[in-house]
This record gives structure tokens, sequence and C-alpha cells, in this order.
């Protein structure tokens, strides 16, 4: 039996894998505490603001931690573009193992609630920023400079994103692979 104090814990990371997975609508309360192995009551004593609240901090638990797999990644790398490229294939073989039906951890809650939830887009919108900010100070840190930085993170994560996307429609890496590539050659050419 888990113990206690584990059980915010447990609602949290089983909500971040159901929301990334099926997206927050198609997700419902009972089926996060049931396969979180939590009793019904404690949903509300640990998350007050209920679902939203549940959401919000969900996507930052699941966007910190992608953060964290793309600094380690940015860091281990030997240049810019190699770095890149290899948050690209961990992300294709993350997508692969999940019989890809986990692409994003942010972008299928984005998609589905931050229309209709202030709350749940600030989450959102601050996840994207702390990827965006990291890959730029990486760039900027190799020669890429403040304004050109910036502007090429931004397009590293929407390339992904939409690449994970396609990838995770049809089933195949493929789009994804070759986003990678060719911002490894996008990269290399902005750090010059």
């Amino acid at each position: 039996m888990a113990r206690r104090t584990d059980t915010r814990e447990r609602v949290l990371r089983t909500a971040a894998t159901l929301f990334q997975t099926q997206g927050y609508h198609a997700t419902g309360l009972n089926q996060v505490l049931a396969e979180g192995g939590a009793p019904k009551g404690s949903l509300y004593f640990h998350f007050p603001g209920g679902k939203e609240q549940l959401a919000s901090e969900a996507v930052s638990l699941a966007g910190g931690e992608m953060c964290r797999l793309i600094k380690e990644a940015l860091d281990a790398a030997e240049d810019p573009a190699a770095a890149v490229e290899s948050v690209v294939h961990h992300l294709a073989d993350a997508l692969v193992a999940s019989d890809f039906t986990a692409g994003c951890p942010i972008a299928t809650v984005a998609l589905d609630a931050a229309g209709q939830s202030d709350t749940i887009r600030t989450a959102c919108e601050s996840v994207y920023q702390s990827w965006t900010d990291v890959i730029a100070d990486f760039l900027a840190g190799h020669g890429a400079g403040a304004d050109r930085s910036s502007a090429l993170a931004v397009v590293l994560v929407a390339s992904i994103e939409g690449g994970l996307l396609l990838a995770r429609t049809r089933r195949d890496v493929a789009p994804l692979r070759a986003v990678g590539v060719h911002l490894r050659q996008t990269i290399a050419e902005g750090i010059r």
C-alpha cells in the first residue's frame, strides 16, 4: 500500500500522463483517481481548484521535466546543432515507445483547454517559455547573439512541436526526424 504522503504526487503524475495522451476533456477525474490509486476525497483535498488546478500543475510538472531533459541534452552535446538533433531523436524514441500516444507533454492540453482556461493557458505559456529560454541561453552561449538566439529558439520549439504532431498523427517518426535534420542545418547557419 502506498504511503499517504505520496497521494498528491501520484495523482499529479497520473494526471500528467493522462492529459498528455488523452487531452484535458477526455480525462476524467475518476479515471485519474482510479489509475493513481487515490481515494475519491483526496482530489479536492490536494487540489481545491479541481481539474483546472490539477491540469495546471500537471502541465508545470511535465513541462519542467522536459525542460530538464532539453537542458541535459544541450549540455551533453558536442555542438548546438548536434544538441538539437539529440533532443529530436529522444522525442522520436519516446513517441515510438508509447505507440504514438505520448507526444509533447504540453501540446494536447494546450490545444484542448488553453482557450477555455486562463490558468491552464498561463501554465502552458510558462512551460513553452522555459523551453525557449533554455535553448536561447544555450545558443547565445555558442555565439548566436541575444536577438538571434531568441528567434532561433522560437523556431526550434515551434518546429519540434509541429514535427511531433505530424509524427503522432501519421504514426511515423519520419516527419519529426526530418525536422531534426533541417534544424541541425538551421542552427549551424544561425550561429556563424
